[in-house]
C-alpha cells in the first residue's frame, strides 16, 4: 500500500485530482454505455409508449426484413434473422431513441452480389467483418472520413440503389422466375421474357401497390380522436396490412388448390442457432477458407461498413431535433450489432429510415421500444414461419418498389442546379456509374470525381483581380476568395504577371490576404519569386491586409517580404510608405 506525504495543502491537489478522475470515468461510462443513464429514469408511463411503438415498428419490421432477405438473394427466414439482435444490443448502447437497427434495401443490394457467388455464409461473415470495421472506426474516432464522402455522392448512391432494387423486383411483380445480378441485367430479363408476363402477379402486385399509397396517405392523427387514431395507426402498419391480406389470399386460394400467384414458399421454422460467423463455407465441391472468403468480398468490407455508417448517422441526426449526436458511439453500437448479429446468422444491417420514422412517429420514449420490436420478430421466427410460406411474390415485390419510390430524391437535382451546378457532376457520375457497372464501384467513382474537384478548386482558387482608381492612384487590386494552398501559388502568381502582361504601364499591385489563414513554404516562395518579378518590371507590390501567421511564414521564409506589409492607412499612403 502506497501513502502520500507532505502537509494537507501538499495533498489536497492530489485528492481533487483524483475526485476529477472518478468522475470523468463516470462520464464516459454513462457516454459509453448509454442505458445506464436513462434506465434509473425510466417509468410505467413510458413503458406503455415504448412497448406501442415497439409493436408498430414491429409491424413494419417482419414484412420489410423478408422482403430485404429476398433482395440480397438469401432465404425469406434471413430477414426475420436479421431484424432482432440489433435492437437487443442498441438498447445498452445506441444513443438514438428513435433508431431502429435492422435489415435495409441497400444493405441488401450490397450484399446481393456474394451471396450468389457463395451462398448464405457470405453474408453472416460479411455482418462480422463489417461490424468489426465500424466498432474499430468508432473506437479511434475515424467519423471524420466521411466528411469526405459528399452530398451528391450520397444522393447519387441512393438514388441508383433505388432504382437498381425497384428494377430487381420488376421481374417478380410480373411473376417472372430467376433472379437479376444487375439493373442493365433486370431490364434485359424482362424485355427478354416479357412473353412469359403471368396474368394474376401483376394485378396482385399492381393492386398492392395502390392500396399501400393510399394507405399511407390516409388522414390519421395519433392525438386526435379514436378514429383518427385508428386511421393513423393503420397507416403505419400499411406494409403489414396488404402482406397479411395477400397471406389470406392466398391461403385462400391455394386450399382449394387454385394457385394464381408465386408464393415465399417454404420458410425454416424456429429460432436461428447461436453460433459463431462462419469462417469458411462450402460451394459446390470447393471449401472457401477464410482468405478466399475475403478476397471475393474486395472493397465491399470497405464499402458496406461506409454505406451502414453513412445511413445510420444520418438517420440519427435526422431525428435527434436539436440534440448533438455522438457519431462515435454510434458507430461502436452499429458495429457491435453487427458483430453480435452474426452469431445468429444476420445479414449486414444499419439504421432503418423507414422504421425509424414509424418509431418517432408512434411516440418511441427510449431504445426500449426495440426490445418490443426485437420480440415480437422473435415470436413470429417461432409461429409464424409456416404462415409466411404463403406470401405472394407480387406483395412483397410491391412492398420493396414503393419503399424504394419513397426513397428516391429527385429533388436533389433541382436543388444542386439551384445552389453549385458544378455538384450535379460526381451525383450524375454516382448515379450513371452504379446503374451501369455497381452500386460499389458507383461509390468510389463518385468519391474519386469529388475529390478531383475538391483539388481542382484548390489548385485554382477564385481570385478577384481588377484594376482600382483610389485616392487617385491606379492599383491592381488582388484578393484571394479563399485560404491558399500550395497549388495554388505558382496559379496566383501567373494570373497577375499575366494580367500585368497584357498593360504597356506599370502600376502598384495590392494584394489582399483578408482570407487567407494560413500558408506553407510553397506560397511563400511564390510570393517572394512574385515580388521579384514584380521589382523587375519596376513595380511595387503591397501586402495588405494579412493574418499575422501568414505574416509570420512569409517573412521567415524571405526576410525582404517584411518590407512589403501593411495592415493600415489609404491606398496612396501605404504606396507612400512603401517609397519611403
Amino acid at each position: 500500500m502506497s501513502y502520500v506525504r507532505g502537509t494537507i495543502g501538499e495533498t489536497t491537489p492530489l485528492l481533487r485530482r483524483n475526485v476529477a478522475s472518478g468522475f470523468d470515468f463516470k462520464q464516459l461510462l454513462l457516454r459509453r454505455i448509454p442505458i445506464l443513464a436513462w434506465l434509473p429514469r425510466y417509468s410505467l408511463s413510458k413503458l406503455l409508449q415504448d412497448i406501442l411503438a415497439g409493436l408498430t415498428v414491429g409491424l413494419t419490421a417482419i414484412p420489410q426484413g423478408i422482403a430485404y432477405a429476398i433482395v440480397a438473394g438469401l432465404p425469406a427466414q434471413y430477414g426475420l434473422y436479421s431484424s432482432f439482435m440489433g435492437c437487443f444490443v442498441y438498447l445498452v448502447f445506441g444513443s438514438c431513441k428513435d433508431i431502429t437497427v435492422g435489415p435495409t434495401a441497400i444493405m441488401a443490394l450490397l450484399s446481393q452480389h456474394h451471396v450468389i457467388n457463395l451462398g448464405n455464409d457470405i453474408a453472416v461473415l460479411l455482418s462480422f467483418l463489417s461490424g468489426c470495421v465500424v466498432m474499430l472506426m468508432g473506437l479511434f474516432h475515424l467519423g471524420f472520413l466521411l466528411e469526405f464522402v459528399s452530398m451528391p455522392v450520397i444522393s447519387g448512391f441512393t438514388n441508383a440503389a433505388a432504382i437498381i432494387i425497384a428494377a430487381s423486383q420488376l421481374g417478380t411483380l410480373l411473376g417472372l422466375s430467376g433472379r437479376s445480378d444487375s439493373f442493365i441485367d433486370a431490364i434485359v430479363k424482362v424485355v427478354n421474357h416479357v412473353n412469359d408476363v403471368t396474368l394474376w402477379d401483376p394485378i396482385l402486385g399492381v393492386c398492392s401497390m395502390v392500396v399501400l399509397i393510399c394507405l399511407k396517405k390516409l388522414p390519421g392523427k395519433k392525438s386526435g380522436t379514436a378514429f383518427e387514431k385508428f386511421l393513423w395507426v393503420t397507416s403505419l402498419a400499411r406494409n403489414a396490412i396488404v402482406v397479411i391480406f395477400g397471406i389470406v389470399l392466398a391461403y385462400t386460394l391455394f386450399r382449394y388448390d387454385i394457385k394464381p400467384f408465386k408464393i415465399t414458399g417454404n420458410i425454416t421454422e424456429g429460432l436461428p442457432p447461436l453460433a459463431p460467423p462462419p469462417f469458411s463455407t462450402v460451394k459446390g465441391n470447393h471449401t472457401y477458407y477464410f482468405d478466399e472468403l475475403v478476397s471475393e468480398l474486395g472493397s465491399t468490407i470497405i464499402s458496406v461498413p461506409l454505406i451502414a455508417i453513412l445511413e445510420s448517422i444520418a438517420i440519427a441526426k435526422a431525428f435527434a431535433k436539436g440534440k448533438t449526436v455522438d457519431t462515435n458511439q454510434e458507430m461502436l453500437a452499429l458495429g457491435l450489432c453487427n458483430v453480435f448479429g452474426s452469431f445468429s446468422r444476420s445479414m449486414p444491417t444499419t439504421g432503418s429510415f423507414t422504421r425509424t420514422a414509424v418509431n418517432n412517429a408512434s411516440g418511441v420514449k427510449t431504445p426500449m421500444g426495440g426490445v418490443i420490436t426485437g420480440c415480437l420478430v422473435l415470436l413470429a421466427c417461432g409461429l409464424l414461419t409456416s404462415t409466411f410460406e404463403y406470401i405472394p411474390k407480387a406483395t412483397l415485390a410491391a412492398v420493396i418498389i414503393i419503399a424504394m419510390y419513397y426513397m428516391l430524391e429527385l429533388h436533389i437535382f433541382t436543388v444542386l442546379w439551384r445552389t453549385k451546378k458544378i455538384d450535379l457532376v460526381p451525383l450524375t457520375v454516382t448515379l450513371l456509374s452504379c446503374l451501369a457497372i455497381g452500386p460499389e464501384y458507383g461509390m468510389i467513382a463518385g468519391i474519386a470525381v469529388n475529390l478531383i474537384l475538391l483539388l481542382y478548386f484548390a489548385a485554382r482558387p477564385g481570385l478577384l483581380i481588377e484594376e482600382r482608381v483610389v485616392d487617385g492612384l491606379t492599383i491592381l487590386f488582388v484578393s484571394p476568395k479563399q485560404s491558399l494552398s500550395y497549388p495554388a501559388a505558382e496559379y496566383l502568381r501567373e494570373r497577375v504577371m499575366s494580367w500585368c502582361d497584357r498593360r504597356t504601364e506599370t502600376i502598384p499591385v495590392v494584394v489582399e490576404g483578408r482570407h487567407v489563414l494560413r500558408i506553407d513554404a510553397t506560397v511563400a516562395k511564390n510570393l517572394a519569386l512574385l515580388l521579384a518579378d514584380l521589382e523587375a518590371r519596376d513595380q511595387k507590390l503591397v501586402f495588405w491586409n494579412w493574418c499575422e501567421e501568414a505574416r509570420r511564414t512569409l517573412i521567415s521564409y524571405d526576410a525582404s517580404l517584411a518590407m512589403s506589409f501593411r495592415t493600415s492607412g489609404s491606398i496612396a499612403q501605404i504606396f507612400s510608405d512603401h517609397d519611403e
